[in-house]
Parts: C-alpha cells; sequence; structure tokens
C-alpha cells in the first residue's frame, strides 16, 4: 500500500501549481520584456517556448539541489539501496509535480508539444519515482539520474535561439551547441558507467534482496528505458553538432579564400 508523507504530498502539490503558473502566465509575462521577439512567434511557438522556459526552471532547481546531495547528504550516500531518504524525497517532490504537470501539458497541447518519447520519459521516471517517495527506497539512485538535468537548459537555449533566428553559425549558437553536447555527455552518457558499476555492486546483496522484485523491477527497468532515451538524443545532438561546426568551417574557408582573391 503506498504511503506518502503529508510534506512530500504537500511539495508535490507546490510544485505542479507553481509550474502551471510559470506556465499559463509568469513565462510570457517575463518573456515579453526580455526578449521582443517573443511576441512575434506564432501561437504554437509560444506554448513551447512556455513549456521550455518552465522546463529550464525546473532543470535549474532539481540540477543544483540533486548536486548538493550528492556532495554533502552523507546519510544517502552511504548506503546507496536504503540511506536516509529524507533530503532526496525533498527533490523528487519536486520533479514529480513538475512531471505531472508537463505531462497535462503536453496531452493537452499535444499538436503544439507532443511527443511520445517524452510521455515514456516522464512515466518511466514518474514509475521509478514512486519508490522512492512512497517506501525510502533507492534515493541515492533516484537522485543521482537528476544529474541528467543539467544539460537541459542548453538544449532549451538552442531552440530558442533557432526560433529567435539567430544564425546557426552565430557565436552564441556555436557556443551554446558545444556546451550543450559536452555537458548532455557529462551528466547523461559519461555517468553510465559509474552508475551501472554501482547499480551491479549491489546485485546479491541483503539490501537488495530486501527492496523485493518489484522495486528491482523498476528501478532496473526505468535506468536502461531512460539510458536508451538518452543514447538516441545523444546521436541527435552529436550529429547536429558536428554539421554546425562543419557550417563554420565552411564559411571560414570561404572566407579565407574570398579574402585571398581580393
Amino acid at each position: 500500500m503506498a504511503s506518502f508523507s503529508n510534506l512530500t504530498i504537500g511539495i508535490a502539490l507546490a510544485s505542479f501549481t507553481t509550474f502551471q503558473l510559470l506556465f499559463h502566465v509568469l513565462s510570457s509575462w517575463l518573456s515579453t520584456r526580455i526578449t521582443p521577439g517573443f511576441n512575434n512567434l506564432s501561437q504554437k511557438r509560444k506554448i513551447e517556448w512556455n513549456s521550455r522556459t518552465v522546463s529550464t526552471f525546473h532543470a535549474l532547481v532539481v540540477g543544483g539541489f540533486c548536486l548538493y546531495i550528492l556532495l554533502y547528504d552523507d546519510a544517502v550516500n552511504a548506503d546507496h539501496l536504503w540511506g536516509d531518504p529524507s533530503m532526496v524525497q525533498l527533490n523528487i517532490a519536486i520533479t514529480t509535480g513538475y512531471l505531472i504537470s508537463d505531462l497535462l501539458l503536453i496531452i493537452y497541447y499535444w499538436k503544439a508539444i507532443g511527443d511520445k518519447f517524452f510521455v515514456i520519459h516522464h512515466l518511466a521516471a514518474l514509475y521509478a519515482y514512486y519508490f522512492v517517495l512512497s517506501k525510502g527506497l533507492l534515493a541515492y539512485f533516484g537522485n543521482f539520474r537528476l544529474l541528467a538535468e543539467f544539460s537541459t537548459p542548453f538544449v532549451n537555449q538552442r531552440w530558442f535561439f533557432e526560433v529567435l533566428g539567430y544564425p546557426k553559425s552565430s557565436k552564441a549558437n556555436i557556443i551554446n551547441g558545444v556546451l550543450m553536447t559536452v555537458v548532455f555527455f557529462v551528466v547523461r552518457i559519461g555517468v553510465i558507467p559509474m552508475y551501472y558499476s554501482r547499480v551491479i555492486s549491489s546485485f546479491g546483496t541483503e539490501g537488495f534482496r530486501r527492496l523485493g522484485f518489484a522495486a528491482q523491477s523498476a528501478w532496473i527497468i526505468s535506468s536502461v528505458v531512460l539510458d536508451i532515451m538518452n543514447l538516441m538524443w545523444m546521436v541527435k545532438i552529436t550529429k547536429g553538432c558536428y554539421k554546425v561546426i562543419c557550417l563554420v568551417g565552411q564559411e571560414e574557408a570561404k572566407t579565407h579564400k574570398n579574402g585571398k582573391s581580393n
């Protein structure tokens, strides 16, 4: 039987409400004052803009909290399976509120921001986080997965530059693109060996047996699904970054050639 603390439920509800408010009110209000180009976007683009603004805010909040826990929460770091989940549950409650909010928005505005991969991603994450929030299991691994959020602001910024009409060869686009590729690799792909080495090292232990089949399968299956998706996205991002670098190289070669001709 699921058992969620009142604090967990309260934070998840507050998170859900906050992110809905950001999407429907604050994002548009701030964007019109920061970026004049926002007013020129189509309604469909404005919906996605607001969605990505909320996504960036969420990533910065939970990513920072996640890193703090990994560095300073000795209780959860000492026992990867059964460590004190208190701080992690707060962070995951925030993420749960966001995921439910975003999932509902994706469904409601499907024509503008509908994406089956994001639906799968959100459902897989929620399924795994259920065990952290209701039973206090696997807090270390649940928090570890949130490291991936550090790449989100760069991915969203690439889209912002695109809809605002920044040339792909612009300095801002190139810097963001390179940072996006590097950070995405580090926090989503580069950590895979470390993550799964700690997963495997727990197999056969008393703590692992105590988890039960439901938690074990939720943990492993959701991790594999999320990392397959991360690998697919990494390939796509790398190809995009390579194309931009090649484009810049071609333009520099053309400029150099024209300079010689003159």
